[in-house]
């Protein structure tokens, strides 16, 4: 058992090396032209006088006067108006979907990923901080258009486009209108969020989305508080207001060591998922590697993940997975009737797809998603 878990924690270090370099190899060459200071008008504010502004994207609403940025540093109080200085400054490359991760969700296709700068989080384990600590100025992006964006994705014969690597709530108004545009297209759509979007634009959003998933990175107001400089509570009524949309959505818990790996507070996460989103809801644990702030902790120990996923299970979950560790069995999904794989992993790598229309193909139990 111990040389199967060394194995584990090679391929998991190598596949990061590969993902690495895949990411340079695959980035996406669009031909982005400047576009000024990209002062585009930003949606879901309000004037609060004297030139103040109040953004109403996120739980931060945050009051901002003339000159000035919000917390995300990626929306600008000029003249009294708010704008957005992020609209199509986005960085791309193609993944498979699984990576995001959604497991229920065309698997085995492609997507074209969108990330920019900012985020109304400041996580200190961020794996994507290049882009979400930094300014828009900082990273220094190009502009690309809804239109070159849905094109690009259709010709490289992706099956779906996403929003991720840091908060897309804070290019709200580019998302938006790639979400309409593709849906016209009828090209898929997604949103990998924190979950502290605020409910009205998070509903005129779903009007336009396919799936979405979510982190949650916690369960507790501490946690939120001391890693994110964030809340718990948006993020819980943002995952009902998911559920109650009916668009798909799944959930990633990334387990980190000592901070939010306590078994109590991971049964109490289960059963609130149960109790409020259903035990259909896949469920994701994924392994925490060192990264930005929080380098002093070790990367999860697959028992962690491994304890986490039995909680989840005995609570009533019906599909929970461990990510982030290449080969492992969890990986999978098993139907939760007749115990057999249903769809085969390893990593973000799909080996076998035995559904049938939706439904387990060796005894016929539907198995909830977005298959085709």
């Amino acid at each position: 058992m111990k040389k199967f878990r060394r194995i584990l924690e090679v391929l998991a270090l190598v596949s990061f090396i590969i993902i690495g370099v895949l990411v340079v190899w695959r980035g996406i060459p669009f031909s982005q032209t400047p576009s000024g200071e990209g002062l585009i008008p930003a949606r879901f504010w309000k004037e609060l006088g004297g030139q103040w502004v109040q953004c109403q994207l996120c739980f931060r609403e945050c009051t901002i006067p003339e000159g000035q940025r919000g917390y995300c540093t990626a929306r600008l109080n000029r003249g009294g108006k708010l704008y957005s200085l992020v609209y199509g400054k986005v960085t791309a490359q193609i993944d498979p979907v699984e990576k995001e991760p959604l497991l229920h969700f065309l698997p085995g296709t492609e997507t074209l990923c969108f990330g920019t700068a900012g985020c109304n989080f400041k996580c200190t384990f961020c794996q994507n901080w290049h882009l979400a600590a930094s300014t828009p100025e900082e990273v220094g992006l190009g502009f690309v258009s809804p239109e070159d964006a849905v094109s690009k994705a259709m010709g490289f014969g992706c099956s779906s486009v996403s929003f991720t690597y840091n908060e897309p709530t804070v290019f709200y108004e580019w998302v938006y209108d790639v979400c309409e545009l593709a849906k016209k297209k009828g090209l898929r759509t997604y949103f990998h969020t924190n979950g502290a979007i605020n409910p009205e634009p998070l509903n005129e959003l779903l009007k336009h989305l396919d799936a979405v998933c979510v982190d949650l990175k916690g369960f507790t107001a501490e946690f939120f508080e001391k890693t994110s400089f964030s809340e718990l509570e948006p993020v819980l009524n943002t995952l009902k207001t998911i559920k109650e949309s009916g668009v798909w959505f799944e959930i990633t818990c990334l387990t980190i060591p000592t901070l939010n790996d306590d078994p109590v507070k991971v049964e109490e996460m289960c059963l609130w998922i149960k109790e409020n989103l259903g035990a259909d809801v896949p469920v994701h644990f994924s392994r925490f590697f060192p990264a930005f702030k929080l380098t002093k902790l070790p990367p999860t120990p697959i028992e962690t993940l491994e304890r986490a996923r039995d909680i989840a299970v005995k609570s009533g979950l019906k599909y929970v997975t461990i990510g982030n560790v290449p080969g492992h069995e969890a990986n999978s999904t098993f139907c939760p009737q007749c115990g057999k794989i249903v769809i085969k992993r390893t990593h973000f790598a799909v080996l076998e797809n035995n559904l049938d229309k939706g439904k387990c193909k060796f005894c016929g139990y539907p198995i909830p998603g977005v298959w085709e």
